[in-house]
């Protein structure tokens, strides 16, 4: 689907919401934020999804993540969705903002239509999608997920902390990597920059080309 793609910068979108009218930018400031979208209040998965971006909020507050939920519903709609949300998740309020968009402009801005579902009037209806924006408002990665399948919220941090221990170091992490793993300095970084960079050490994989590009160290 055309439109907003990884590295593009996001719109600067207004819109009401559970927390009042939202100017995006100004609420995310100088922060990291990840806006999600669902197909729509009342809905099974969605319910499941929002209680558990709920439960995970103080992960992504303490990494210095903003949260913004995203439904073509109204806001009297997902203040009342909200009571289920909360109910299904006991012990977790909903304190991140719900943006509603009963025309549909804010999830064609974001690029997250849906193609293949639509609602009984023919509507479009958003996707399952996650977008995780950088703090200079660029989108850094972005999940699509159909509408029979959940997300994944440890998957949600164990990437979110991916890119940000990326930007931070020069590091880049490999396959099934978690949080506390060894990363992989970037191949961009020469021995001698990695020796200034990482003075903890590093170690070079002893592989078949002698080629030193797979070093590992700790950050």
């Amino acid at each position: 689907m055309p439109g907003l793609t990884l590295g593009d910068t996001i719109p600067d979108l207004e819109a009401d919401s559970t927390h009042g009218r939202i100017k995006l930018y100004d609420f995310i400031g100088d922060s990291w934020a990840i806006i999600f979208s669902h197909p729509g209040d009342f809905t099974p998965i969605c319910t499941t999804e929002l209680g558990k971006m709920a439960a995970y909020a103080k992960e992504f507050e303490k990494r210095g993540v903003k949260l913004v939920g995203l439904s073509c519903d109204d806001v009297q709609s997902h203040k009342e969705w909200m009571k289920d949300i909360e109910a299904y998740t006991p012990g977790c309020k909903v304190t991140y903002p719900i943006l509603a968009d009963p025309n549909r402009e804010i999830i064609k801005q974001l690029n997250m239509v849906d193609p293949n579902e639509k609602d009984s009037s023919g509507n479009q209806l958003p996707s399952r999608a996650l977008h995780i924006v950088g703090p200079n408002k660029k989108l850094k990665l972005s999940f699509l997920y159909p509408a029979s399948t959940g997300r994944n919220m440890d998957e949600v941090v164990r990437v979110l902390e991916s890119l940000q221990k990326a930007a931070k170091h020069k590091v880049v992490t490999p396959a099934n990597w978690k949080p506390g793993d060894p990363v992989v300095i970037s191949p961009s970084v020469s021995n001698e920059q990695a020796k200034e960079m990482f003075p903890q050490g590093f170690e070079t994989a002893d592989l078949p080309s002698k080629k030193d590009y797979l070093r590992f160290t700790k950050v």
